[in-house]
């Protein structure tokens, strides 16, 4: 068996595909994206296919996967690694349906029997966070996750502070202490509004703060751990194992958020899975994203002892003309009941893809907001 042909499909509202078709017919997807740059992840995708992956046999994952990344002088980053994760996801897919099963079986079996998702709620500048939480809940989540603030400024006054703590307050009043509700900083808000946040939220006993400052700060995370009892989560724009090591090293983290669609895909982010572990970290995979990215979450999910919690994108509110589950031929393998997912039975990533429906989708012109300060000067969004 070889690797004959892939194609790339733009679907909105911000996703891009991939399909690698094998000598005997056997078809895997995954989905190479970094979100508003994915022309720019599809030219990378291309590289790797043209240059090295086509006539190769798919099922030597792990070769294939040191070949893309030791083979360029140049490695790691979003491009590169989102562009790698895709074909990995494809390339698992392929091999699970070759052995009739599903990825998780190969990665040595299941560890649960379900993984537990948590639904978004607030959109990028959060609001009517209360009514949405009690919605969300109704429907049968039990974990939730919010955006903290708007945009901040680097030293913020003590009303931007109150209106984050007032908005959480709600959350909390709306569902009760049986709800986690996961506060995502999103790497809006400086150092030393992060250390204010993360002590003011601590009474509403958050499940855990995420990205508090952005990822190329990470060394002071040390700081605002010392400022709290929350756990603090980061990892969704940290791309490899090796982007991972200082903050498993200086103990700063208690949950990592590595993406499957951008931290080099199956293969990888087991192997973070893994280092986390030995940390005594969990892992709740980031995934804002398609029905392949979340397949391939909860593969890795199934297999990993220390998954805590899985992304997942119905309903978030970049999902625009299109969800999670338009593209699938049978949507019932995410079912959510009590808050949880059943792990999937089907070979491979254990969904079947509406290829046709995919076909169908309007290219995305989808770029993220460029957000600026009351003085003009650019944001983190």
């Amino acid at each position: 068996m070889r690797i004959t042909d892939y194609e790339l499909f733009h679907a909105a509202p911000r996703w891009l595909f991939l399909k690698v078709t094998t000598s005997d017919g056997t078809v895997g997807w995954g989905e190479p994206v970094v979100e508003g740059r994915a022309k720019t992840v599809e030219t990378a995708v291309e590289e790797l296919f043209e240059s090295y992956l086509l006539g190769e046999d798919p099922t030597r994952i792990e070769d294939h996967w040191q070949a893309m990344y030791r083979g360029g002088f140049y490695r790691g980053g979003p491009i590169l690694m989102s562009a790698i994760a895709g074909i990995d996801q494809a390339l698992w897919d392929i091999k699970g349906q070759t052995l009739g099963a599903p990825v998780y079986e190969l990665l040595g079996g299941p560890a649960r029997d379900r993984i537990r998702v948590y639904q978004w709620i607030g959109g990028d500048r959060p609001g009517d966070v209360g009514e949405a939480a009690a919605e969300k809940v109704d429907a049968g989540f039990t974990a939730l996750k919010m955006n903290a603030t708007p945009e901040m400024r680097r030293v913020d006054n003590p009303e931007a502070v109150d209106e984050a703590v007032d908005r959480i307050a709600a959350v909390r009043e709306a569902v009760g202490d049986e709800v986690d509700i996961g506060v995502d900083f999103h790497g809006r808000v400086s150092k030393p509004m992060a250390k204010q946040l993360v002590a003011a939220l601590e009474p509403y006993d958050p499940f855990f703060v995420e990205e508090p400052v952005l990822p190329e700060h990470n060394d002071v995370l040390p700081e605002i751990v010392a400022k709290t009892t929350t756990p603090i989560a980061t990892g969704e724009r940290m791309y490899s194992r090796w982007d991972f090591k200082e903050v498993f090293e200086q103990g700063s983290v208690d949950v990592i958020q590595p993406d499957l669609s951008h931290a080099g895909g199956i293969t990888e982010v087991n192997k973070i899975a893994s280092m986390a572990e030995a940390y005594d970290v969990a892992m709740a995979p980031h995934c804002p994203l398609g029905p392949v990215a979340l397949a391939s979450c909860v593969q890795v999910d199934a297999a990993a002892p220390n998954a805590l919690i899985q992304e997942q994108s119905l309903d978030i509110h970049y999902n625009e003309g299109s969800d999670v589950l338009d593209y699938l031929e049978d949507p019932s393998v995410f079912e959510y009941e009590d808050g949880y997912v059943e792990l999937p039975e089907g070979p491979g990533l254990g969904i079947d893809v509406d290829e046709d429906a995919i076909r169908a989708s309007e290219e995305p012109d989808w770029h993220n907001p460029i957000w600026r300060h009351e003085d003009g000067g650019v944001a983190e969004w």
